[in-house]
């Protein structure tokens, strides 16, 4: 039929297509080419099953938030109804105590009355004594009057009430969810942020008695911002909504590098103190506890149940949050040294990776026994002085000198600039990105102000 019946013009006779051409099928070349087809569709199904994980660790992590602001509501709630009975409670015994001194004065007239009429019924015939006691009974009939006459102008019978406040009921009823759920798209470690219009955001506070030094910052789960003023000598927290400072926290010396514990608590580095401090978010901010080492404390890191802190210039130390020491790390196998100026680390959550912004030799990564996986010393990043590991699994470091932010895969390879440079304003001294990868953060200095980046 194909050969006698050629109605369709590009149809042909293999055996004489083959025969009549050059052209011969290379069997090997397309098994090569369908291998790297199948390795593409296998990369990507496993893409895919990533996406499913991360999907329902996402929709776990929203269920907990989601419980967790209902219990914040309760927790309101509560507050509410206890300060609604205090409020009942105080006015009720308000009323009681003009009650009982009310009774008092009755009585105290009562006695009076009593005791005058028992002694005009008990005098002799002596009419100065009679005319004495009949004065005594006038007066005590006269303050009773008195007494009675006001009682019924400012009557101590009081009655209360109490009505709800319907518009909270209203307003829940207008509610379909206690919150809004939105898609996104998902920022892989590999794909470069796009940074998008920003604001600036002032942070200083009345009691600042110096120009805001923001050295470092960590992003809690529910977007707060915690920041470490270094010259203020202060911890200060943002609200996610208007960047504005909600409440702030003292320190004995100069807060270098700070890092969440978990959503109630973060740690921070005092750096010529040799000192860690566990300041608890809870109401106020206050620290709950310290540990103290034996060299000035400055980057500072949490992972896997432990503390990375570095001293100034060689090493990193790992500590259990108890304070005990468990290694120290900065040297090769050769017992030469790795690091000389640092400022800034990171680690990553199953603490394989430590991310150390080094001024001198920019990016170091460490494996968990402190040999280099590799280093990125390049005259695109000078004076590196802050890294900070995303949610997403990439590295944003910070170049005092470059002035500006290049992002990393998580194996320190470069993806590229974020920020580029500026020269004509003041040095980066940090950057962050909230744990949605929604903000990016960038503080200056001197300035009293943060910049906030749409990604």
């Amino acid at each position: 039929m194909a050969v006698d019946h050629r109605i369709c013009k590009d149809t042909f006779y293999i055996p004489e297509f083959i025969q009549n051409n050059t052209y011969q099928v290379e069997s090997r070349d397309i098994q090569t080419k369908l291998k790297e087809i199948a390795k593409t569709l296998e990369k990507q199904a496993d893409r895919f099953k990533q996406d499913k994980q991360r999907l329902l660790k996402r929709k776990a992590e929203i269920l907990a938030d989601i419980r967790k602001f209902r219990q914040e509501i309760n927790d309101h709630l509560d507050k509410l109804e206890k300060s609604s009975i205090d409020e009942i409670e105080s006015k009720v015994k308000c009323l009681e105590d003009k009650i009982e001194d009310g009774l008092k004065q009755l009585q105290a007239n009562k006695s009076r009355i009593r005791s005058a009429n028992d002694k005009l019924a008990s005098t002799n015939t002596s009419h100065s004594e009679d005319f004495v006691y009949v004065k005594m009974g006038e007066d005590a009939a006269n303050v009773a009057n008195n007494y009675m006459e006001n009682a019924k102008i400012k009557s101590t019978v009081e009655d209360i009430e109490f009505q709800p406040d319907r518009t909270i009921l209203t307003q829940l009823e207008q509610k379909k969810t206690i919150g809004i759920l939105s898609e996104k798209p998902t920022k892989t470690a590999d794909n470069l942020f796009q940074i998008k219009e920003n604001q600036s955001y002032n942070v200083k506070v009345k009691s600042d008695k110096d120009s805001c030094d923001i050295m470092s910052s960590c992003c809690m789960k529910d977007g707060t911002i915690i920041l470490a003023d270094c010259d203020n000598k202060k911890l200060k927290r943002l609200n996610s909504y208007n960047y504005t400072v909600t409440d702030y926290c003292d320190l004995p010396g100069e807060p270098w590098q700070v890092c969440m514990i978990n959503n109630t608590q973060v740690a921070v580095s005092v750096s010529f103190k040799q000192e860690v401090h566990f300041i608890s978010l809870e109401r106020n901010m206050k620290t709950t506890k310290k540990i103290n080492t034996d060299f000035a404390c400055f980057g500072l890191a949490y992972a896997n149940n432990n503390l990375y802190i570095s001293d100034r210039f060689t090493s990193v130390y790992m500590y259990t949050l108890s304070g005990r020491k468990l290694n120290q790390f900065g040297k090769d196998q050769s017992g030469h040294k790795l690091l000389s100026y640092i400022y800034s680390l990171a680690v990553s959550k199953d603490a394989t990776r430590i991310y150390v912004a080094d001024y001198n030799n920019e990016l170091i990564v460490l494996d968990n026994n402190g040999q280099v996986i590799t280093s990125f010393d390049d005259k695109q990043l000078k004076g590196a002085n802050c890294c900070y590991l995303t949610e997403a699994g990439s590295v944003l470091v910070s170049g005092h000198g470059s002035n500006n932010v290049l992002q990393f895969t998580c194996d320190g390879e470069l993806i590229g600039e974020v920020i580029k440079a500026d020269n004509g304003k003041e040095k980066i001294r940090l950057v962050c990105c909230n744990q949605q990868m929604t903000k990016m953060c960038k503080s200056r200095y001197p300035d009293d102000n943060i910049e906030v980046f749409d990604i």
